[in-house]
């Protein structure tokens, strides 16, 4: 984005207001964020005056980002690593400024980590053996699914795109198998999801992994995005690989689907690793480049008797009595070592 300096009526500055009137959605304050990542900042009336510009800076810098009307909603590229504070602005129509300081920790992104001999398979989502599925662990209710591949909307150019009706807040799991390879242990789930408006009808986001490893035992790796709880949850066997009991775990990390801008690309990162009994190590958690950490480690080692297999699901679970759903999945990209 091409830096742009204040207009001679934007430099007139106000005593800010004890209560800045810039909500910045994200980052919050204390994030680790990549070297670019979203920012989402609205503003109300400053010091009673119209909004007519936003924008933000880094640290001391002179240069202003400017965008003009009352929303940002752009990727911003950070300095250096290491901390710096953002400062998001608005301006009244009058001249007055508030403005909210944003202290974030500029860190190594997650794909920073990935050596020159891991595997990576590409374009999941083009895949043409997706399949769909009710998931009766969703309650009572049903669900139906319809999937196609689409341009419009795309960012490679062929998006899946995922239609989801369901009542009784049922869920839809849509998944594809992409390969079998039991010898690797570290895991960057690294996809791109869009949410069509509305997104009110979303319970949970689901995004997971299968591996059928070296003796037989499938490892699960669960996670999702819970709209009920606002956290992002991961799964763990309860039981015994043999007498198994899977359960969702809530992290202290926050997620809630129905809370992310509509009508946008959402970039979704999810690191884990496992050891040689299928017992898994969540890491980590990136959304639009901000980083939260998850540091569980939980047995997830299930005989479920399947041949080799390396599998993802995408599930869409439904809220409230009935309703429908449309999210699109694009650029999908594992990477295992």
């Amino acid at each position: 984005m091409k830096a742009l300096y204040l207009p001679s009526f934007l430099l007139l500055v106000c005593a800010a207001p004890a209560f800045p009137d810039v909500a910045v959605n994200t980052p919050t304050n204390g994030a680790k964020v990549a070297s670019l990542f979203l920012l989402y900042a609205t503003a109300s009336p400053c010091s009673a005056q119209q909004i007519s510009a936003m924008g933000y800076s880094f640290d001391n810098s002179t240069g202003t980002f400017i965008v003009y009307g009352s929303t940002i909603n752009t990727e911003v590229s950070t300095p250096l690593l290491g901390t710096h504070v953002l400062h998001v602005k608005s301006w009244g129509n009058l001249g007055a400024s508030c403005v909210t300081d944003v202290t974030l920790e500029v860190v190594v992104p997650p794909t920073a980590s990935i050596p020159s001999t891991a595997a990576v398979t590409k374009s999941i989502q083009t895949l043409t053996t997706w399949q769909a599925i009710s998931d009766i662990a969703t309650g009572s209710g049903t669900s139906t699914g319809t999937m196609s591949l689409v341009s419009l909307r795309s960012l490679s150019g062929a998006a899946r795109e995922f239609v989801t009706n369901y009542t009784n807040s049922a869920g839809e799991r849509y998944w594809v198998l992409f390969g079998s390879d039991s010898r690797p242990r570290h895991f960057l789930y690294d996809g791109w999801v869009y949410l069509a408006t509305p997104s009110s009808g979303i319970a949970n986001l689901e995004f997971d992994l299968n591996q059928v490893i070296w003796n037989g035992d499938t490892v699960i790796y669960g996670f999702q995005c819970d709209g009920y709880t606002n956290t992002w949850d991961y799964t763990t066997n309860a039981g015994s690989p043999l007498k198994y009991d899977d359960q969702w775990l809530h992290s202290t990390a926050y997620c809630n689907p129905r809370r992310w801008i509509t009508d946008v690309w959402h970039h979704v990162q999810i690191a884990y690793t496992r050891d040689s009994q299928g017992y898994v190590t969540y890491q980590s958690v990136w959304l639009d480049g901000v980083e939260q950490d998850i540091n569980e480690t939980v047995p997830s080692a299930f005989a479920l008797n399947w041949g080799p297999a390396l599998l993802t699901n995408f599930q869409v679970d439904g809220l409230g009595g009935y309703g429908s759903a449309t999210a699109y999945l694009d650029d999908l990209t594992v990477y295992r070592w």
